[in-house]
């Protein structure tokens, strides 16, 4: 008996929609974050990248449990002395509320040269509205809670 390896063209890839409206943010990022690597699938491969493209539509309206809201920081530094600026999640939810989905599933991507290949996967939209209707998405149901 063999053991099955995925190759890079055999691969195929299906569209998911993922609705966020009402989704709690870290246990949406991990059934994304499986499924953007293929983990749902039997062929499986973790040096081959064998996930399938998520949409995430309504980023404006994910939720956060406890207070996190007020006390999640999100840091950028430019490099130069004094050139730190940070966010509170609040504020850059207003600011741009796709950067939060887009960082938490990026944090539970592992860290390797797989990593920008597979989050390039992901398109998040801020309202309802997308451009990506010729794939014909699937909806991925995702508990909330």
């Amino acid at each position: 008996m063999k053991t099955y390896n995925a190759k890079k063209g055999e691969v195929e890839r299906k569209w998911w929609i993922v609705d966020a409206k009402g989704l709690t943010l870290g246990r949406m990022s991990t059934e994304i974050a499986n499924v953007l690597r293929g983990k749902n699938k039997p062929v499986y491969t973790p040096h081959v990248d064998t996930g399938d493209f998520i949409i995430v539509i309504n980023s404006d309206h994910v939720e956060m449990t406890g207070a996190k809201w007020q006390d999640k920081v999100y840091y950028r530094h430019s490099r130069y002395f004094g050139g730190l600026k940070s966010l509170t999640a609040e504020q850059q939810r207003t600011k741009d509320s796709t950067f939060i989905i887009t960082e938490a599933v990026k944090g539970m991507l592992p860290k390797n040269k797989l990593s920008s290949d597979i989050i390039n996967k992901l398109k998040v939209y801020p309202g309802a509205q997308h451009p990506h209707a010729i794939q014909k998405p699937q909806a991925l149901t995702i508990q909330a809670g």
